[in-house]
């Protein structure tokens, strides 16, 4: 069980990773000296924040990413002795990793001496791969690119890389910033917002019928009630006490939402290795749920909550008694918790952990405030019994189903190819199924243990049931609208361009407006549009007059041409990378899914278009353009 917390803590390790990844603390500059004779030394110089630290080019295996120069291509080139560099080493032992490091003191001189047997023509480029950490966290590993080669000057910086790469030296017209200024994006965002709320107050409504939590409201309301001078006073500390547990539930969403940051959303959501230990997280806890196991806190930190409740008084003895309840709940709703901040830290709002957490925290806490203004309704409460562990094993169906569709996010995003749309489905129609036989009672979980299938049972199982059947139609040409948010996304009838400039390049050849769709593979509501809105005939029909160009944020193939953003001093490695640059290079925005309508120079002819499913507003959008 400690290894399944250490594994916990480090996922939220990993997102203040990526919510750091915008941040330069390291700012590098590459330069080619003056040739001496056939000789020259290429400078590697990095100015580091104070409290950050670069690592050695020598560590111990198992430990973090040292620092390498990597030369990829040389011509009339030879590299002459070893990398070299006269700065101070700090060697300490580190904890986190558990083992002695070497990092530089400082900012990083290195040189490396070359042998130009051409100095009329010879060419050079590589990458410096490299590492930095402070005391609390560690940045993930980046590449700088640098090329040098004869048609330049003798000297480079960071700044001439991206001339020498030649993406920025005729940047066509077409990629050049509007004028006009957006609002999808708060538009968006008050929609997801919404959904947001309702996810988390039904997931804590789906909590509150666990046997962690469903048995402990009547016997904590009853002894609210019993242990008061009045009955005032008695709602009055239940209400406190429900106030309490959700104060503990917002709290931890706004430490998720201080963790995470505004620029790490969209990595958390595109990045296939964190897609994919949400797929594990999620199956590891559907497992729980079944009844294999239990994921739970160390029964100590109860113990010493409720004995600090026991010898107080007042508001902070009920303080006390909210954190054990949340303690001893956690194996039923730490799952259902986990879950939720997993599907919301991929949402492309900073405020997402904080609105969902509210919500679930307000469903879990208002039932105490409630059953203590109204005792009556204790007695008319359902009973506990064998249906709440079979609330638990519909959770755990519910869990892999969200598990599947974060693993197909992670095969879209790096283009394995081992999860397609079809394959999808039928995963799906396989979990339905034995869901529907669960119900009927031919499947049995350890959470559940031996029970009487009763009618009305039988009559649920038929809803996986008729699940399964229509996801069956899904190969025989239906869209599946209905659950078309989770579906990797279906092939397109009309010729799409995904690649901005050959698409423009084709708009302007044939004189024809051009439809700019930016997704991602990641992108719910992109699917739920795509779905609901883009398989409409009419759309369709409407669509096919523009040349449709759909730009993937998230896809993390290569570029044979990596360029430099010399004014955040990153390399842009990957196709995604590319088309978010675009979208906030020349659009002013980074949300999906997001719809222009361009002229075939690029200039945008109607206000963008942010999701909404209604399909005649779509259509009158399009149409508002001739």
């Amino acid at each position: 069980m400690k290894r399944f917390l250490s594994f916990l803590f480090l996922c939220f390790v990993c997102c203040s990773m990526f919510a750091q990844q915008l941040q330069q603390p390291v700012k590098w500059s590459i330069s080619l000296s003056e040739k001496e004779s056939s000789s020259s030394t290429i400078l590697f110089s990095a100015l580091v924040e104070e409290g950050w630290h670069v690592y050695t080019t020598s560590l111990p295996d198992d430990g973090p990413v040292p620092t390498q120069i990597i030369f990829d291509s040389l011509s009339n080139v030879i590299l002459v002795g070893d990398l070299e560099s006269e700065i101070p080493i700090v060697t300490k032992y580190d904890e986190a990793f558990a083992m002695n490091l070497s990092w530089y003191d400082g900012n990083v001189n290195l040189s490396q001496l070359i042998k130009i047997e051409d100095s009329t023509d010879f060419f050079i480029r590589g990458y410096v791969r490299f590492m930095c950490c402070n005391e609390e966290s560690c940045m993930p590993p980046k590449n700088v690119e640098f090329v040098f080669s004869s048609n330049e000057i003798s000297s480079s910086t960071i700044d001439d890389v991206e001339e020498d790469l030649g993406l920025f030296r005729s940047l066509p017209d077409y990629w050049q910033p509007v004028s006009e200024e957006n609002e999808t994006d708060s538009l968006s965002k008050k929609l997801s917002l919404w959904y947001v709320f309702f996810a988390g107050l039904l997931g804590g409504i789906l909590a509150l019928f666990t046997p962690c939590v469903w048995p402990i409201i009547p016997m904590t309301v009853s002894f609210f009630l019993k242990r008061s001078q009045s009955r005032r006073r008695g709602i009055f500390e239940a209400t406190f006490y429900g106030l309490s547990i959700f104060v503990i539930y917002l709290t931890l969403g706004v430490f998720v939402t201080l963790v995470l940051g505004a620029d790490a959303l969209n990595v958390l959501s595109t990045n296939a290795f964190v897609n994919i230990f949400f797929f594990v997280l999620l199956v590891v806890f559907a497992v729980s749920f079944f009844g294999y196991f239990e994921i739970e806190l160390p029964s100590s930190w109860a113990n010493v909550l409720n004995s600090k409740a026991s010898n107080t008084t007042g508001i902070i003895s009920i303080l006390f008694m909210a954190f054990v309840l949340v303690i001893v709940s956690f194996s039923c709703t730490g799952p259902i918790i986990g879950t939720l901040l997993v599907e919301l830290s991929t949402m492309q709002s900073i405020l997402s952990p904080l609105v969902g957490m509210a919500g679930f925290a307000l469903a879990l806490a208002l039932p105490f405030s409630l059953f203590a203004i109204f005792p009556s309704w204790i007695d008319k409460m359902p009973r506990s019994g064998s249906w709440m562990g079979m609330i638990k094993i519909v959770l755990a169906f519910i869990e892999l189903y969200f598990a599947l569709k974060f693993l197909s996010v992670a095969d879209l995003t790096m283009g394995w190819e081992i999860l397609p749309r079809n394959v999808f489905i039928l995963c799906w129609i396989i979990i339905s199924l034995c869901f529907s036989f669960y119900l009927f009672g031919i499947l049995r979980f350890p959470a559940e243990g031996k029970v009487k299938i009763f009618f009305g049972r039988k009559i649920l199982a038929l809803i996986p049931l008729l699940f399964a059947i229509y996801l069956t139609t899904g190969f025989f040409g239906n869209s599946l609208k209905q659950v078309s948010a989770f579906l990797p996304p279906q092939p397109t009838e009309n010729h799409v361009f995904n690649d901005y400039d050959e698409g423009m390049a084709f708009a302007q050849k044939n004189n024809k407006m051009v439809f700019l769709d930016f997704t991602g593979y990641g992108c719910v509501n992109c699917r739920k549009m795509e779905g609901a809105v883009f398989s409409n005939e009419k759309v369709k029909e409407r669509l096919a007059d523009f040349v449709q160009i759909q730009l993937f944020v998230d896809d993390r193939t290569t570029l044979q041409n990596p360029f430099v953003i010399s004014e955040i001093n990153d390399t842009i490695m990957t196709v995604g990378e590319k088309w978010s640059f675009l979208q906030q290079y020349k659009f002013k925005a980074n949300a999906q899914p997001y719809y222009l309508i361009l002229s075939s120079e690029g200039k945008l002819l109607s206000k963008p278009y942010a999701y909404d499913e209604n399909i005649e507003k779509f259509l009158n959008w399009l149409n508002s353009v001739e």
